[in-house]
């Protein structure tokens, strides 16, 4: 679990988080939402661990982060799973060798041991036979995957996720979103997600936390968000007509 308590943080005389309080449960997929400049990026790096907070604590079933030991750092890290926006995979390096490298870092395991493991994930996030594949010869969505089985391979406690589906057509975004909510209750992470992907919200929001100008405007469920009155949720979520249908039908049927 994640608790988070009146985090701050700011870059001169810019406040970016005004005391933000939130908890991220595992295995459930918490997703943090908000507008351009609402924080959100920031936040999510302050979890990670990229940026310190000038006030406040995170705390990681119960170790506040900024208070670890060089040695308690490294092995916080090594709970970590991280999936970049951009995939962030080596473009000079197979899938294999992409997996891996949290591996080679972080333990001391044969190289059997290791390609057991890589095989596992990659058979887990349905990439079986593409061990040997550099990156340009994968679909977006496969690279997604491989940076998936990446964030996995070291079984991590928490799971740290950039605009999972930014790149993506709607249907690989969803199969995306699918792998990562059945990882997290497989494996029962703590996975928490920045994303603007209204659809990812409404599919797997177990958790939503909107920010609004540095601050948690509202926190809530999948089924919560159709049901707020909080008009700067409403005006964020339902600015597609689309959407705006669907709370519509919703909201009639519930009546």
């Amino acid at each position: 679990m994640i608790e988070v308590k009146n985090l701050h943080k700011g870059f001169g005389d810019v406040k970016v988080l005004k005391g933000i309080d939130a908890t991220f449960h595992p295995g459930k997929t918490s997703l943090i939402i908000g507008q351009s400049g609402s924080g959100k990026t920031v936040f999510l790096k302050s979890l990670i661990g990229l940026h310190t907070p000038e006030d406040g604590t995170i705390s990681f079933d119960g170790r506040i982060n900024t208070q670890f030991t060089d040695k308690q750092k490294q092995q916080w890290r090594q709970e970590i799973g991280m999936v970049f926006q951009g995939s962030a995979l080596f473009d000079s390096q197979t899938v294999e060798d992409n997996i891996m490298f949290p591996l080679k870092m972080f333990t001391n395991q044969s190289y059997e041991e290791m390609l057991e493991r890589v095989n596992f994930v990659i058979n887990r996030v349905n990439l079986k036979n593409s061990n040997l594949k550099l990156p340009a010869e994968l679909s977006g969505g496969m690279q997604k995957r491989v940076a998936i089985a990446r964030a996995i391979v070291m079984n991590p406690k928490y799971l740290f996720c950039d605009e999972p589906n930014s790149g993506l057509d709607p249907r690989t975004a969803i199969v995306i979103d699918n792998l990562i909510q059945e990882i997290t209750d497989e494996y029962n992470i703590t996975t928490v997600i920045n994303t603007h992907d209204m659809n990812s919200v409404m599919e797997i929001g177990e958790k939503i936390v909107f920010l609004k100008d540095g601050r948690k405007a509202w926190e809530g469920t999948s089924n919560d968000i159709f049901k707020t009155d909080n008009e700067a949720v409403v005006g964020f979520v339902y600015s597609s007509n689309l959407f705006k249908k669907v709370r519509e039908a919703y909201l009639k049927e519930t009546k």
